[in-house]
């Protein structure tokens, strides 16, 4: 019975001590660099035709730290410059029984600024909840400690009558310079700070999350493309997140071929918030195979912290691009070949 009591001692003040700092961090991807979207609404449409992906992410799968998060999303160019899509997000915290949900739309408008390089607008806005689930507490005043009975009521006078879902519109905006083998941008996320405190008369501003990303592809030697794979490249990345005082870096190289591709991403603490922070807090290899109109990718992620073993990270993801030709495709994720005739056509 001790057990027991002390379990809820401890969720219970996990809640009210990090509840207010835990539950304004945006969960994010180790592999951004497939799926963009995540991180701005400016990767709308940039393939020009339909594009749809989901990714799932499960961190700490061991007991009950076990934390998954998905996101989805499918979008298209339906203009000359204009892109429009949708976002999902749900994210789901076995400890807490924490749950937050997001549904996005979004849209994207291109400026061609000359033959190489453009110019990509977005905005992004939708409603979301985040469900705090109070009412699975188990308090010490509920527990007969003499027949072991659960009681339905409690006086404590604050937990159980908390709201248990707060339900918020959200509004995101981001820009992005892009060329055939170049990226560079930046996006803002909760720009309007919606009111998350589960409190009646709480203030609790969702926190900005504030990315900046860039890629380039590096041109191979013509022999060494010819030696390994006429449709290969390798990329170097980069994205620096920044939401309240917590922020990180992940960068790192990626090999890519026509039909795989293979890297690693380190995930970094550039501004460590004491003198015990570590810098490098995992190694995170990433792989990737390529099947028809679909990418399947997966990465693992290795912590370098003070954590000790925590199983690690393991991340799935699934991309798939309609085939179309066009006359010069645009987006950094599609490579182009010459096919022998006018124009280029998509791989």
């Amino acid at each position: 019975m001790k057990k027991i009591i002390l379990k809820h001692f401890y969720s219970i003040i996990f809640l009210f001590v990090f509840a207010q700092t835990v539950f304004a961090q945006d969960p994010i991807f180790t592999q951004f660099y497939i799926v963009p979207e995540k991180i701005s609404p400016a990767f709308t449409g940039i393939t020009n035709t339909w594009t749809a992906g989901i990714m799932h992410r499960r961190q700490w799968p061991d007991g009950n730290r076990k934390i998954d998060t998905q996101f989805g999303y499918a979008n298209k160019l339906v203009g000359d410059n204009v892109a429009v899509g949708i976002t999902v997000l749900n994210h789901n915290e076995v400890f807490t029984n924490y749950n937050y949900f997001q549904f996005n739309g979004a849209f994207a408008y291109r400026i061609d600024l000359n033959y190489d390089w453009r110019l990509r607008l977005g905005l992004e806005a939708g409603f979301g909840r985040k469900d705090y689930n109070f009412g699975s507490l188990l308090l010490e005043d509920q527990i007969d400690i003499n027949t072991g009975a659960i009681s339905p009521g409690s006086i404590d006078p604050g937990v159980l009558n908390y709201s248990n879902k707060i339900n918020f519109w959200d509004f995101s905006a981001g820009f992005l310079f892009d060329q055939e083998n170049t990226w560079i941008g930046a996006s803002i996320k909760h720009l309007n700070r919606p009111d998350i405190s589960f409190t009646e008369n709480g203030n609790a501003p969702l926190d900005l999350f504030i990315s900046i990303h860039g890629g380039y592809y590096v041109p191979l030697d013509n022999f060494l493309v010819t030696l390994l794979d006429a449709d290969s490249n390798f990329l170097i990345t980069g994205n620096y997140m920044r939401q309240a005082e917590y922020n990180r870096l992940d960068i790192g190289t990626v090999f890519d071929m026509s039909r795989f591709s293979f890297g690693l991403i380190a995930a970094t603490n550039p501004q460590g918030r004491s003198s015990r922070s570590h810098f490098l807090t995992s190694i995170n290899p990433v792989l990737s195979f390529k099947s028809g109109e679909f990418t399947f990718g997966y990465s693992y992620d290795t912590n370098t912290s003070r954590l000790g073993n925590s199983n690690g990270v393991h991340e799935l993801s699934l991309y798939w691009q309609s085939s179309r030709r066009c006359d010069k495709c645009d987006n950094y994720k599609v490579k182009l070949k010459r096919n022998g005739e006018a124009g280029y056509q998509k791989i």
